[in-house]
């Protein structure tokens, strides 16, 4: 691994997973809704749905990062702007209330699958943002594995942490100007990642 890239990989990867998105918005509502145990058990079918995309990006990751310069460049500045719109749609949707939800239990894992597994926010990191951290001199499949598996790590705590957050503050995330700051917060980080993925350029 280059340790140098790594680390930059850890710092923004633990950013981008920490503000609220399409996850963390429904782990924090179920957390709200129906207290801990809800949330945690969403939590397991978010990192389920996650594992399988990120096998499955993964996958395509090695070729595309073989293709030339202009295929790189497209999907680079293809990411940037997907970024950048939904941090705009978070910002203008901060505050919305939040989506009530069913009682059943196994509803939970299910949605937090069906959520994770389509979830935009990792679709455009993992497509765009995580070639920016290989270092081709080096394996590309094992640095891929590596990162998949650590951003899935950094994930489960995180996201754990958000619906212990919620279901002990239910009354404080249920605040409509609590959950508009939260969106905000959320926007202006996305916007950032999309203007900082448009400035990068591809090591080696």
């Amino acid at each position: 691994m280059n340790w140098q890239l790594f680390s930059a990989f850890l710092v923004i990867t633990t950013i981008l997973i920490a503000v609220p998105g399409p996850v963390v918005t429904l782990v924090i509502a179920t957390g709200a809704q129906r207290g801990i145990r809800p949330a945690l058990a969403t939590v397991i079918g978010t990192m389920a749905g996650t594992a399988v995309l990120l096998a499955a990006i993964g996958f395509g990751l090695e070729w595309l990062l073989r293709m030339s310069t202009t295929l790189f460049e497209i999907m680079r500045w293809a990411g940037a702007a997907y970024l950048f719109y939904l941090g705009i749609q978070a910002w203008r949707h901060a505050g919305d209330p939040v989506p009530k939800l069913e009682p059943r239990g196994h509803v939970f894992a299910t949605r937090g699958f069906l959520v994770a597994v389509t979830n935009p926010k990792t679709i455009a990191f993992f497509t765009a943002f995580l070639p920016q951290f290989i270092d081709p001199a080096l394996p590309v499949g094992f640095q891929i594995f590596v990162m998949s598996v650590t951003s899935l790590l950094i994930a489960a705590v995180l996201d754990s942490c958000w619906a212990v957050a919620a279901g002990l503050g239910r009354a404080w995330f249920l605040k409509p100007h609590h959950n508009k700051l939260l969106g905000r917060i959320s926007g202006l980080v996305l916007m950032g990642g999309g203007v900082w993925l448009s400035l990068t350029r591809r090591p080696g």
